[in-house]
């Protein structure tokens, strides 16, 4: 039975799209890690827990489907704010959220940074 589980969670995995504007952050990723921890041996696995085992797949299907979504629909595609689902993905991007980081940081540290040998993390020890 532990061949049959590894072998949805493959699936899962393959049909789980990628997203590359949010590197090292993805939940496709994370996944992708998570089961091959999970199913070191692959099909010859043995699982502890089958039923939290099946369980936590219904419960990646569910979110990977857009189960909730479907079921209880938005009248907008919109937050209170008014901005929108592409807006938040632009934001949440990770280049932007490391420009964003950089606008953060004073004039004083930016040119410390630039003309110091040391990397940042050096500096606060």
């Amino acid at each position: 039975m532990a061949a049959g589980r590894y072998r949805r969670f493959l699936r899962l995995c393959e049909e789980w799209p990628l997203e590359e504007t949010k590197r090292q952050r993805d939940l496709g990723a994370v996944l992708r890690q998570r089961v091959a921890q999970a199913f070191r041996e692959g099909e010859n696995t043995p699982i502890a827990d089958p039923e939290a085992c099946d369980q936590m797949y219904e419960s990646l299907v569910r979110i990977h489907t857009n189960y909730y979504k479907n079921k209880y629909p938005r009248l907008k595609d919109t937050t209170f704010t008014g901005v929108t689902v592409e807006d938040c993905r632009m934001i949440l991007a990770t280049d932007i959220l490391k420009q964003m980081e950089d606008m953060k940081k004073g004039t004083w540290r930016r040119l410390r940074e630039k003309f110091s040998a040391k990397k940042p993390e050096e500096d606060s020890k």
